[in-house]
């Protein structure tokens, strides 16, 4: 009698896609995490997958646009779609769903930052077979993975997100409808968090929220513990800390999304000191009172100018990152001219800007003097023109200098040169810098290490360097 084959316990694949900011990343990077701790396969095309994933970005028309595509591509190559991400929370013209109205066959919709519902909607779409082995593993999410997960970012850098959602209700904003009101993470999970990346290898670690300047806010700046220590749920106590941890380690530790609060004040000495990186990325969005009161910002009361002022008085080597909106509604020429002046006086050394867009559920939408299309599309080519003239004469700066680079790619152990970044560059937004091939045969350079190099001249927004 022949023995019957029992049969294949196959494996289920889910495909990903992770869209918009690195807020939206983290998100992906905690679901990818679940699902390989419950013994799913992720599929890199959408027909090899059981079922496919999109985290969406639901933040301008053109994110839109692209997330709703993406939904759609995937629907027509594979069929089974769960969409995720802030597009899930947003309401269409009429009020019901958005990503329902425009493609009601989705299997399932939730809004960002929603791993469980996520995971219950791959559940009832996509059951995961028994493993006797696996199932009775305590919390497999610590035990496979580490307390960092999955990382979708090479492996010597990472994004470390410090809470979730805004207070804020600034007019052109729809974020905190879809991500929340302020959720600070407790200080010793958020530490815990960045001790294991370091220790698995990451050399530059980004910290990320909506509002990093008001960490702990929500929770009265309470103390928690850490490694049986009490510490405040605070920015500069949560600094200090990351750039204690960061320095065994040789790290870099590096401030994103940081509104420009008094509180601000007490972080640039550490910066002077190499506690922290000197890297500030401030979203000022505006330098006339007027625009920033029509647009309700925080802090709108502060004099920017004079603070970057000091900032740099006492740091002389900080690197100030922002971005701007161009055309707001109402924005006069005067107030436009403010704000190109502002650019100059400031030294930005480096800006992004939008031309404005009315984004479905902003308040700003309602505010009489709509600008035309042409208008704003031409005051952000002249913010960027100024932009990118105060930013070339600060890199010619740099021209001469040795500089710690971190290495982003290294063909050959660099014998043919690579690329890399200074303190001055985040990845993927800013400029990098170009290594040529190293004067000394024996110099290697191996990606996720640190080099010296001499910068020898600019190319656009970037540094080219001989490593040293």
């Amino acid at each position: 009698m022949s023995e019957v084959a029992a049969p294949e316990n196959k494996t289920p694949k889910v495909g990903f896609v992770s869209l918009g900011c690195p807020k939206a990343l983290t998100d992906s990077e905690l679901i990818l995490t679940q699902l390989s701790a419950e013994g799913y396969e992720t599929s890199k095309t959408f027909e090899g997958a059981d079922l496919v994933i999109v985290n969406t970005c639901g933040f301008i028309d053109d994110a839109v646009r692209e997330s709703l595509d993406t939904i759609g591509e995937a629907l027509a190559a594979n069929g089974k779609v769960i969409v995720t991400g802030c597009l899930g929370a947003k309401a269409g013209d009429d009020g019901s769903n958005l990503v329902r109205q425009m493609h009601p066959s989705v299997l399932a919709v939730t809004g960002p930052h929603a791993t469980q519902e996520v995971m219950d909607a791959v559940h009832l779409n996509l059951p995961k077979p028994h493993d006797p082995f696996v199932d009775l593993v305590p919390d497999p999410a610590r035990g496979s993975f580490g307390i960092a997960g999955i990382k979708l970012t090479p492996r010597h850098y990472a994004y470390l997100k410090i809470s979730e959602g805004c207070n804020h209700r600034c007019t052109f904003c729809i974020i905190p409808s879809m991500r929340g009101d302020l959720v600070s993470r407790p200080i010793g999970d958020v530490l815990k968090e960045a001790r294991a990346l370091f220790e698995g290898g990451v050399k530059e670690l980004l910290v990320i929220s909506q509002d990093t300047s008001a960490y702990g806010v929500d929770v009265k700046y309470r103390t928690g513990f850490y490694d049986g220590k009490p510490i405040r749920t605070r920015m500069h106590e949560l600094v200090q800390a990351l750039g204690d941890m960061a320095e065994p380690f040789g790290a870099w530790v590096r401030l994103h999304y940081v509104y420009p609060y008094p509180s601000v004040d007490e972080v640039i000495p550490m910066m002077a000191t190499g506690k922290v990186l000197p890297y500030l990325d401030v979203p000022f969005q505006h330098s006339h009172p007027d625009v920033l009161k029509r647009m309700k910002r925080p802090a709108s009361g502060e004099k920017n100018l004079e603070r970057i002022q000091r900032w740099r008085e006492s740091c002389p080597e900080i690197v100030i990152r922002s971005t701007f909106i161009a055309g707001f509604p109402g924005e006069t020429e005067a107030e436009f001219d403010h704000l190109l002046q502002f650019m100059r006086e400031a030294r930005i050394d480096r800006a992004g800007c939008f031309a404005y867009s009315p984004v479905t559920g902003a308040v700003a939408n309602e505010i009489p003097g709509m600008l035309p299309h042409e208008v704003r599309e031409e005051r952000r080519a002249r913010f960027m023109a100024v932009a990118e003239e105060v930013s070339a004469a600060k890199l010619r700066e740099r021209v001469g200098a040795t500089m710690q680079v971190l290495v982003d790619s290294a063909p050959a152990l660099g014998r043919k040169g690579g690329v890399g970044r200074t303190y001055a560059d985040a990845p993927e937004i800013d400029g990098t810098v170009k290594l040529l091939p190293p004067e000394k045969i024996s110099k290697q350079m191996k990606v996720g290490e640190f080099t010296r190099a001499r910068i020898v001249s600019t190319d656009g927004h970037d540094l080219v360097g001989v490593p040293i």
